[in-house]
């Protein structure tokens, strides 16, 4: 767990998750997917989460690696999470992430729920159902069937969270931001034993301390 500064927002009776991620972050999907089953468990719909853009092709200057990324889902669904990522398809991961970026991030624009409900849809779109979430026609659908109106190449959201993020010491996707401090990737133990393979377990104790965290 890390500290953090007062970070929460309460709107109305309603209280907000800042969660800063990538879309196209698998650790992410696994997180976020947790979180909403644990909420629904609950009953706890005041609990709602506000997923800011962390785009890493910025953070790491470059995009994401396809492959890569597919060697961690393969890691993530042998090891923790047999149920998710059933779709993916490595040939149709985006070629960046900004413009899904800056579609949920107009979409929080019009409403916390609006918001929630595009990051969820994206994510389920390029990882249960292998769909290429930079391709315009896709984004446009979500965006119409929302009643928004999006300039998909305009990155001053995404840019302004990202800026936001760093100077709120953002350690990497997902790091969640709760009443009671800073938690990064909390569901998941994420390292490389001693000679460099991936490992990725579940992190039940880290994820209750998170989830407790949430509905304080």
């Amino acid at each position: 767990m890390v500290a953090c500064s007062p970070c929460m927002n309460q709107h109305g009776d309603m209280t907000v998750i800042e969660v800063f991620a990538d879309v196209a972050c698998p650790f992410t999907h696994v997180g976020l997917r947790r979180f909403i089953e644990r909420r629904s468990e609950l009953g706890r719909h005041d609990v709602t989460l506000l997923v800011r853009a962390w785009p890493l092709e910025i953070v790491n200057d470059k995009p994401l690696d396809p492959h890569f990324v597919a060697e961690e889902i393969e890691e993530i669904r042998t090891q923790i999470a047999a149920d998710l990522f059933g779709g993916f398809s490595e040939a149709s991961f985006p070629a960046s992430s900004l413009p899904a970026l800056t579609l949920a991030a107009a979409g929080y624009e019009r409403g916390l729920a609006i918001g929630e409900q595009i990051s969820l849809a994206l994510r389920s779109l390029l990882f249960e159902q292998g769909i290429d979430i930079a391709d315009t026609e896709v984004l446009t659908h979500i965006a119409h069937a929302h009643d928004l109106r999006v300039d998909l190449a305009d990155r001053r959201k995404v840019l302004d969270d990202h800026a936001e993020g760093v100077a709120r010491s953002v350690v990497g996707s997902p790091h969640f931001f709760t009443p009671t401090g800073g938690f990064f990737c909390p569901a998941l133990d994420v390292r490389r034993d001693a000679v460099g393979h991936l490992r990725i377990t579940a992190d039940p104790e880290g994820f209750d301390r998170f989830i407790a965290g949430c509905f304080a």
